[in-house]
């Protein structure tokens, strides 16, 4: 079966994801105004701190839709050779994860569809661009 490499998604410094956000001009000037008073950093400061303590005060929540939706949290990458292990013992991976989705460069599109049954990834899903279109039908 597959080997599931899993870490902490805070670990990752370097694995960030852009995100756009619209904001009234009265709500930007005052992010803007906590910036040049020292409070932050920039921008992305702000909006990061601001995250992060509102994912902490619904963390029980996310804890318990994690566990009940049977996903994973963090960084799951599969190489080839997990693939590879998993079509060897016939069995296709659902892929459920709450973060990072990763699947190795060197993985051909048709071991992608002999050893993936589908995929739902909230977060981000790194793969190449032949494999995602191989699995594009098992996305959910």
């Amino acid at each position: 079966m597959a080997e599931n490499k899993l870490t902490d998604p805070r670990a990752r410094v370097g694995e960030t994801e852009k995100m756009t956000i619209n904001l009234g001009v009265v709500d930007l000037g005052q992010v803007d105004l906590l910036v040049q008073e020292g409070f932050y950093s920039n921008r992305s400061d702000l909006i990061r701190t601001a995250v992060r303590n509102l994912l902490a005060s619904h963390a029980d929540t996310l804890r318990q839709a994690v566990a009940r939706r049977m996903l994973m949290l963090g960084l799951q990458h599969l190489s080839r050779t997990d693939l590879e292990r998993a079509v060897a013992a016939g069995q296709q991976l659902n892929i459920q994860v709450v973060g990072l989705a990763r699947i190795a460069d060197d993985v051909s599109p048709e071991l992608a569809l002999a050893a993936i049954a589908s995929v739902s990834v909230l977060g981000a899903f790194h793969a190449s661009a032949a494999v995602r279109l191989a699995l594009a039908g098992r996305m959910l």
